[in-house]
């Protein structure tokens, strides 16, 4: 009774986090790089988005300050790792360090700020979980139909080819480096609109909010294109299924804690996820290749044998 009790608040978690797994999507499988910048970035979302609401800014204006402000901790990465060649793994690293401070100084010098809902006008709240899952259901469709539709752009398709084969993009006269840091602006601005989405819904900015951020948006994407890529592996269906991929995780993670879990633990329960949904694939395969190669030895063997009676 109690997990079900708890399945609206994880479902709105789930979509809240699912947004920001489809930013770690553009980042890791449509640009082909493992941006750790999410992990400030969806803290720099929702610490700009509370001090504006606190200081009486419309919540409109303040998710989109918040997106933009994202979008700048990309552009950042993406010119360290273009400009500088500084190798993109460590340029997101450098990145969420620098955030830290950026983040701290935005929120005054303090670990947390809180975002009244009786004195602000929230897009949603912990208080209305039902209205929770609407309002970031709405949010979450508009946000794919905007990808779609930029994706099928001109941008957006040589930003598509940038990922699957920069050498090639180069070749056909394709801004390579200048594609990166736009595909890494939108997806640190959407990690950044969830978190602008999370300091409303839990009624609080925190400097660690994003903590292990990366983590959970990777276990969204294999969660989701483990089951998506079987019904049909398109962009939008694959966006979807990073969706549901952050509600599963949501759900299995409320459903462990419900069972007593210490909170002291549930950071390796993430890291366990994603393990299990990356081995598991690998481990199928080599178990099906292996017992396939048996097969064809059986076969061969079985072919000798029966020349060898026949010679006989």
């Amino acid at each position: 009774m109690a997990f079900l009790n708890a399945m609206p608040g994880a479902v709105a978690e789930g979509l809240i986090w699912g947004l920001m797994a489809i930013g770690v999507y553009i980042s890791y499988k449509i640009l082909d790089i493992a941006d750790l910048t999410v992990d400030g970035s969806i803290c720099t979302g929702a610490c700009v988005c509370a001090v504006l609401l606190s200081k009486g800014t419309s919540v409109w204006l303040s998710v989109i300050v918040a997106f933009g402000a994202g979008a700048l901790t990309g552009i950042l990465t993406g010119l360290f790792h273009t400009k500088l060649g500084i190798p993109s793994i460590l340029a997101g690293i450098l990145t969420q360090l620098i955030l830290y401070s950026v983040n701290l100084s935005i929120l005054g010098g303090k670990s947390l700020i809180a975002v009244d809902p009786r004195a602000n006008k929230l897009l949603l709240h912990m208080s209305n979980n039902q209205g929770a899952v609407v309002t970031a259901g709405l949010i979450i469709v508009a946000v794919i139909i905007c990808l779609w539709l930029f994706f099928y752009t001109e941008v957006g398709l040589t930003l598509k080819s940038t990922g699957d084969n920069p050498d090639m993009s180069r070749a056909q006269g394709v801004n390579v480096n200048l594609n990166k840091v736009i595909g890494l602006a939108i997806a640190n601005g959407i990690v950044a609109l969830s978190g602008a989405l999370l300091a409303q819904y839990k009624g609080s900015a925190n400097i660690n909010d994003g903590r292990g951020a990366i983590v959970i948006g990777l276990a969204a994407i294999f969660i989701g294109l483990s089951v998506s890529m079987k019904i049909k592996p398109n962009f939008v269906v694959s966006l979807i299924g990073v969706i549901g991929g952050g509600i599963v995780y949501y759900i299995i993670y409320n459903f462990v804690v419900l069972l007593g879990l210490k909170t002291d633990y549930l950071k390796m329960l993430s890291a366990i996820i994603v393990l299990l949904f990356l081995a598991i694939p690998y481990l199928k395969n080599e178990h099906f290749s292996t017992k396939k190669m048996l097969q064809v030895q059986t076969i061969s063997e079985a072919k000798k044998d029966a020349g060898g009676e026949k010679n006989a």
